[in-house]
C-alpha cells in the first residue's frame, strides 16, 4: 500500500516549518508548497512545489501528481497584516480554504485536511475566559475569515464528507521561522532584542494578557487531533485548545531571570486595539474531553527553550 503524502501549504511560514521538520522527522512523506522557498536547511531536501493557494487549477494538479492524502492548509494573512490589506486578505484566507476544501471533495485520495483557527474569532463579549461556544464577533479581518471558515469546514463535513479538522490557536511561539504579521508577534521578535544596546519596544501595554502556545505543543495539537476517530470528535467547527496565557511584563520577568540587563519601553500601536478585544485565555475542556489534549509547556520551560534555540549569550560573551 503506498505511503501518505502529506502536503503543507505555507509551508515557508511560522507553523508550516515546524510541522514540516516533525512529520519529516518521524518518517513521514513530506510536500512543501508556497509562494516562496522555504530557508530552513531541514527542509531544503523535500519535495517543494510555488503554488499560489488561490489557483485552484495549479492546486490540484500538484495534489494530483503527488498523490496527496493529507492537506494541512496553513497560508492565510495574519491579524496585523490583514488589517492593513484587508480586501487581500480576505480574498488569501477565504479563497484558499474554499479551494481546498473543494478539492477534498472532489479527490478520492485526500483523507484528511487540516485548517488551524485562531482566538481571532472572538471579540468583545466572548469573555475573560472563552468558552468552546462563546458569542463571537471578531473584531479584524482575519478573525472574521477564521470564523466564518469554521463554518465552511463544518459544512464540508456535514454536506461533502470532508475529513476536516481545526483547532482554535492562540499566539504561538517558535524558533524555526519568522513570525508572519500577528498581534502576539511581540513574545517571538523580543529574544531577537535582549542585548540592546537600545531597549526592546513592545507594541502591546505591559498588562496585555493573551493565550500562548509553545510551537512544539500547536504542532502536537494538530498531529494529535488528525489521529483521533472521526467519531469522538463532536466539534465539527474548531476545538479551543489552551496552554498558557501571559502579559508582556509577565514575559519580560521571566526574561531577566535569563538576562538581568533586558531592557523595554512599550509603545502600544494599532495591535493594541486587537489584542483588547480577545479573550485571556480559552477553555478547552471538549478538546481534553475528545481527543486527550493537553499541553506539555509552560512559561519558564518556553523562555528557557527559547533562549537555548536562539542561542542567547551573556553580553559580556562573543558573538
Amino acid at each position: 500500500m503506498p505511503q501518505d503524502m502529506h502536503c503543507i501549504i505555507g509551508a515557508a511560514g511560522q507553523l508550516g516549518t515546524e510541522l514540516a521538520v516533525a512529520l519529516h522527522h518521524a518518517g513521514e512523506r513530506v510536500l512543501l508548497l508556497d509562494i516562496q522557498a522555504p530557508t530552513y536547511p531541514a527542509l531544503l531536501e523535500l519535495p517543494f512545489e510555488t503554488v499560489d493557494v488561490r489557483d485552484q487549477a495549479a492546486l490540484s494538479a500538484v495534489f494530483g501528481a503527488y498523490n496527496v492524502t493529507h492537506v494541512y492548509h496553513l497560508a492565510a494573512a495574519l491579524s496585523a497584516r490583514g488589517e492593513q490589506d484587508p480586501q487581500w486578505a480576505w480574498d488569501l484566507n477565504m479563497k484558499g480554504l474554499l479551494h481546498v476544501l473543494d478539492l477534498a471533495a472532489g479527490m478520492d485520495g485526500i483523507a484528511q485536511v487540516f485548517w488551524p483557527s485562531s482566538i481571532a474569532v472572538f471579540g468583545p463579549g466572548s469573555g475573560v475566559v472563552a468558552a468552546q461556544s462563546a458569542y463571537r464577533l471578531p473584531s479584524t479581518v482575519y478573525g472574521i475569515s477564521k470564523n466564518v471558515g469554521e463554518q465552511w469546514c463544518s459544512w464540508y463535513h456535514q454536506h461533502r464528507g470532508v475529513d476536516v479538522r481545526s483547532v482554535r490557536y492562540p499566539g504561538l511561539i517558535g524558533t524555526l521561522a519568522p513570525p508572519g504579521g500577528g498581534t502576539t508577534d511581540y513574545a517571538v521578535e523580543v529574544f531577537d532584542h535582549l542585548h540592546g544596546p537600545d531597549p526592546y519596544t513592545c507594541f502591546l501595554k505591559a498588562e496585555e494578557r493573551l493565550p500562548m502556545m509553545h510551537m512544539d505543543d500547536a504542532v502536537g495539537a494538530a498531529l494529535q487531533i488528525l489521529s483521533a476517530p472521526r467519531a469522538s470528535l463532536r466539534c465539527t467547527e474548531a476545538y479551543n485548545i489552551n496552554a498558557m496565557s501571559f502579559n508582556p511584563q509577565e514575559l519580560f520577568a521571566e526574561i531577566r531571570r535569563h538576562v538581568p540587563g533586558f531592557k523595554v519601553e512599550y509603545a502600544p500601536d494599532f495591535r493594541q486595539n486587537i489584542a483588547s478585544s480577545w479573550p485571556d485565555a480559552l477553555h478547552d475542556d471538549m478538546a481534553r474531553e475528545d481527543w486527550g489534549w493537553a499541553p506539555k509547556i509552560g512559561l519558564p520551560a518556553l523562555v528557557s527553550s527559547m533562549m537555548e534555540a536562539r542561542k542567547v549569550q551573556t553580553p559580556s560573551s562573543p558573538h
